[in-house]
């Protein structure tokens, strides 16, 4: 796979069950030549963009009714707390919280 030819970054990531290391084996390249790409195309490193969107995905399936420990199954963390504390440190907010998180808020 050429990796200036991808288009489904995100289809991609969560086969590679949001690993920067995985995701450079699924494109063929070292995790090395996967960072570079991304900085020069995204602007960031692959970890910080995986992580995000993670997130983002965290946010839609609570959002949408998952329990945590659905939510932390279907996002391939080993543990539900693990889900908590990334999504208390990035939302701000704890993921059973009753008010919107702070980057909902504010994109």
């Amino acid at each position: 796979m050429r990796i200036n030819g991808v288009q489904n970054w995100l289809e991609l990531a969560r086969a590679a069950k949001w690993s920067a290391a995985t995701l450079a084996k699924h494109c063929g390249v070292s995790v090395r030549t996967l960072e570079r790409h991304f900085l020069k195309e995204m602007g960031r490193h692959p970890k910080a963009w995986l992580a995000e969107q993670r997130q983002l995905r965290a946010f839609e399936l609570l959002r949408d009714g998952s329990s945590i420990k659905e939510t932390a199954a279907l996002l391939a963390y080993k543990h539900s707390t693990h889900l908590s504390r990334d999504y208390k440190e990035y939302w701000g907010c704890c993921p059973t919280g009753k008010t919107t998180p702070i980057r909902a808020q504010n994109p």
